[in-house]
């Protein structure tokens, strides 16, 4: 191959490479790898009403990962702001879900969840919680409690309900 071949062959690659890399930078497409679709466990959560899908794939702690059978993920308890999940602890109607205080959409919304902890207060009767918004209503006429659980999961909503 003679010299300028050469430099031509070099001049080629050089603007190739660019190219992408300046295709990629402003919009182009991921290059993820193949895709196969696998079975997941998915679970239900109430938001606004409705009934939400998501995955759980993260947690910020230790025993939680062991229980639920997915990654512990330490970095995840140095997340602040994270929009709330509600678990009902204890007594609870039937057919309790835990609660979303977002959805994808809103402004808020990201698949990091702050876990917070419902109990309802002795003699109170327990009724469906279906709202975020229901729970912090019910928690400020002294019907139940939130705790804050200090706790990150990382569960993306997959399918929003009507």
């Amino acid at each position: 191959m003679t010299f300028s071949k050469r430099v031509t062959a070099v001049v080629a690659v050089v603007i190739a490479v660019g190219t992408a890399s300046a295709y990629a930078m402003t919009g182009g497409p991921l290059l993820l790898g193949p895709g196969t679709n696998t079975a997941q466990t998915t679970y239900e959560a109430y938001y606004d009403g409705h009934k939400d899908a998501y995955l759980v794939t993260d947690v910020s702690s230790k025993s939680q990962a062991k229980a639920l059978h997915i990654n512990y993920s330490a970095e995840l308890a140095g997340v602040k702001n994270a929009p709330a999940q509600y678990f009902v602890k204890g007594r609870a109607v039937a057919g309790q879900l835990s609660v979303f205080g977002s959805k994808p959409g809103e402004s808020d919304y990201n698949p990091l969840w702050e876990e917070f902890f419902v109990t309802w207060k002795a003699g109170v009767t327990p009724v469906l919680l279906v709202r975020d918004d229901q729970i912090k209503a019910l928690a400020k006429k002294g019907k139940l409690t939130l705790r804050d659980g200090h706790i990150v999961l990382n569960a993306p909503i997959l399918k929003v309900g009507k």
